[in-house]
């Protein structure tokens, strides 16, 4: 009588992927473009509160520096489009993700 292996030791016996297969390339969601690119975006959102840090106006004493366009204008754009970028940079998917 003929013995069958019911339980197959890897995926390429029943053509399905076991779960110690690795994953290829194209299964995976994020490749390094997409890191590189988030990490670009951290770093143009930390940029943009840096650039919004400064003295405040107490009681006693009125600072105008509060008011200025790198405070009110450059710091909160560059992080809003930080923040924009690391939307895309999540999404990207390359045209070519290498070898198989």
């Amino acid at each position: 009588m003929k013995q069958y292996n019911i339980y197959p030791t890897s995926g390429q016996q029943t053509g399905k992927p076991s779960r110690l297969d690795p994953e290829s390339r194209i299964q995976l969601p994020l490749v390094k473009i997409n890191f590189i690119l988030m990490a670009i975006a951290a770093a143009a959102i930390l940029i943009g509160f840096l650039l919004m840090l400064g003295g405040s106006t107490t009681a006693q004493q009125f600072n105008p520096d509060i008011f200025s366009t790198r405070r009110i204008v450059i710091g909160p754009t560059i992080a809003f489009l930080g923040f924009v970028f690391m939307g895309f940079a999540i999404i990207y998917r390359p045209k070519n993700t290498g070898s198989n």
